[in-house]
């Protein structure tokens, strides 16, 4: 699946855009604050029905528009082509079509069209909570496996439900609680089962993009963490249910899972320098990709760089650049302040590309003699 055209109205910063793709490589040229991530995250929008950075679809709207509207057309693995087209106003529910058919659930979407973005926000992942590290699993998992996403639903809403039980003044009603108990055993366990598997065969793929990064000057882990391992995921969370009880919330279960990140036998977050975090984000991103494109022979993912080697010392952006520059990508989309970095991968790849400058919201393709 590649991205041949992209229509952009009133989305951020950008007011109108209509950009003709490279099926390769498409780089995008300008100072931060200019719009560059604000059109790699309307591509991602155009993969995952939501923006990348903010949940709350109004937002997304330029400040003094009512709407905004993305149109992608890609074409297709059999040559076909396919057109995803999204609006909304504000105050309304958004539109996702695909061939101008509406879809009853967003969640049908999910996985058309695969996508790894990389970008500065992905530090979170090392500095924030679990919730982060659970949806980078939830992320990638559910492009390739819908059932994940029903099961996901199920257990939240079960979880909910219990937590509000949980809260209540009077004594809850127990056999309510039995019934969502079960539900959130039944369901987590699925998603236990779905998120070791994943980890399981990631973690080599993972490992050694993060040697060939770092010229194998250092060694990672990336254990999988989860309340399941206890046991019977049912009677864990019902060991504890007095517990629960006092403190209002669910303690136990799949929603508390978590991915232990390890530098040299020492916890990343506590020992890695600004590098080596932004090395272990990028070579688990790109195991990812990995793991898309051999789960899906069919479709190769899209692949979203946003500003990647900023804090990189000299010989991980070379090795960083002789891995994007390789043949076992498809389309590419890759930022950066300055063309230095963007022209040594031209220059080392025999590739298509097209490249375009981002000023306060406008985008220009520039032409030129390739390099």
């Amino acid at each position: 699946m590649e991205l041949r055209k992209i229509s952009i109205l009133n989305y951020k910063n950008i007011r109108e855009a209509t950009l003709t793709l490279s099926p390769k490589m498409n780089c995008l040229i300008g100072h931060n604050g200019e719009g560059k991530t604000n059109l790699l995250d309307a591509v991602y929008y155009l993969s995952f029905c939501r923006s990348a950075f903010n949940p709350i679809d109004s937002q997304v709207i330029m400040h003094d528009q009512d709407f905004f509207m993305l149109e992608g057309i890609y074409g297709q693995e059999d040559g076909d082509e396919a057109t995803v087209y999204c609006g909304m106003k504000r105050g309304t529910k958004k539109h996702f079509k695909l061939n101008q058919k509406e879809y009853r659930r967003l969640s049908q979407h999910i996985g058309l069209i695969p996508l790894i973005f990389v970008s500065p926000a992905d530090h979170s992942l090392i500095e924030g909570g679990s919730e982060e590290r659970r949806h980078l699993m939830d992320v990638v998992i559910s492009q390739y496996d819908h059932t994940y996403i029903d099961a996901l639903n199920r257990y939240n809403k079960a979880l909910q439900q219990r937590n509000a039980l949980l809260k209540m003044e009077a004594e809850p009603d127990m056999a309510l609680m039995e019934i969502w108990e079960l539900e959130m055993g039944e369901q987590g366990e699925k998603l236990f089962r779905k998120r070791e598997q994943f980890i399981s065969e990631l973690v080599p793929i993972f490992q050694e993009i993060y040697q060939a990064i770092s010229e194998r000057k250092e060694s990672v882990s990336l254990t999988y963490v989860s309340h399941c391992q206890r046991g019977p995921l049912l009677e864990v969370i019902r060991r504890d249910r007095a517990k629960d009880r006092t403190m209002g919330f669910s303690l136990h279960g799949v929603h508390r899972d978590d991915l232990e990140m390890m530098l040299n036998g020492y916890h990343l977050k506590k020992e890695g320098s600004q590098g080596q975090n932004k090395t272990f984000v990028l070579a688990l991103k790109l195991a990812q990709f990995d793991f898309l494109k051999r789960t899906n022979p069919q479709t190769t993912p899209l692949l979203l760089l946003d500003d990647i080697f900023d804090k990189l010392d000299a010989g991980r952006v070379e090795q960083i650049i002789h891995l994007v520059a390789g043949k076992d990508f498809g389309q590419i989309f890759i930022t950066d302040t300055n063309r230095e970095h963007l022209d040594r991968i031209l220059q080392n790849a025999d590739l298509d590309y097209k490249l375009f400058t981002v000023e306060k919201g406008f985008i220009e393709e520039r032409k030129e003699e390739h390099v």
